[in-house]
């Protein structure tokens, strides 16, 4: 496996050190990985993502699963945070989503604009906070201007930040795609360059070569891409997304890969609660047996 850094490497003041130490060592398998439930669709996608398990539309069933299924943390928006984290608070940590956007305009020109705070995650109890940043379109001046501000907040306040790093726009596109080996690379980089404590990122597809910059353009394996995106983030620690719905097990085998590169752990949604809830639970589980695998500090 490779080197995953410790949080003693990571540079994190006392506040933050505590909260991801708390995550990472006091919930889930408390061996150093992070295995994260999102429930941001309903904003990112609208209701349509809970027809094929219409109970994952109540909250309340999503925050109950994620403590069933010993998820380290739950992602999700202030709107429901401040309605039903309070039954969980203290059991389950909280990510709590600072932006987000609908579905419904262009990703070509997309801003994930703000709709919480540093301090609403403080008042809320959140162990760390989210933050939205799409890499290569057009409103990137605007977003990384939005990201600095959330990014000096967190410092004060002794938040973990988290990067949800996804590449978007008409120029991604025309350079292999948002999921390209080079887009995820380049999304990975950028968010540790504008200080991510973690980065979270799709796993790349390095079949995707179409117009990319030559040093992307060969042929590459999986395991190679996606070892290359754990290095591009360096010492910020990295969450690999599960991604589109595919078979159990295409989607175990990227999660191996992952923590072999030395990711931190994993995020998966709509891959977990998109199914009945035993059906859920079992596929947690044969996540978690890798996770188990790979202990860190």
């Amino acid at each position: 496996m490779a080197h995953r850094p410790p949080l003693a490497e990571l540079g994190l003041n006392t506040g933050k050190k505590t909260r991801l130490h708390r995550i990472l060592h006091e919930h889930g398998l408390r061996n150093g990985t992070a295995f994260f439930l999102p429930y941001d669709q309903g904003l990112e996608h609208g209701p349509r993502d809970f027809f094929a398990n219409p109970a994952a539309g109540d909250p309340k069933y999503i925050l109950k699963l994620a403590l069933e299924g010993g998820f380290n943390g739950i992602a999700i928006q202030i709107g429901l945070a401040e309605k039903f984290y309070w039954d969980y608070a203290g059991e389950l940590p909280l990510v709590l989503k600072l932006n987000g956007k609908t579905e419904i305009p262009s990703d070509a020109e997309a801003l994930s604009p703000l709709h919480g705070s540093v301090e609403d995650a403080v008042r809320l109890g959140a162990d760390a906070v989210g933050y939205t940043l799409y890499v290569g379109t057009p409103a990137q001046e605007q977003d990384f201007a939005q990201l600095r501000q959330v990014r000096a907040d967190a410092h004060r306040l002794g938040m973990p930040l988290i990067v949800w790093a996804y590449p978007r726009g008409s120029a991604i596109e025309a350079k292999g795609g948002r999921d390209s080996f080079y887009a995820v690379d380049y999304a990975a980089r950028t968010a540790s360059e504008l200080g991510a404590d973690v980065v979270k990122v799709n796993f790349p597809h390095p079949a995707k070569i179409d117009n990319v910059p030559g040093a992307y353009a060969r042929e590459t394996t999986s395991q190679e891409a996606i070892d290359a995106v754990v290095r591009s983030a360096g010492r910020t620690l990295l969450l690999v997304s599960g991604g589109g719905k595919a078979g159990d097990d295409a989607m175990l085998e990227k999660a191996r890969e992952s923590m072999e590169a030395g990711a931190t752990g994993l995020i998966f949604g709509r891959n977990v609660w998109q199914r009945e809830h035993d059906e859920s639970l079992r596929f947690v589980g044969a996540l978690r047996d890798i996770l188990a695998k790979y202990p860190s500090a």
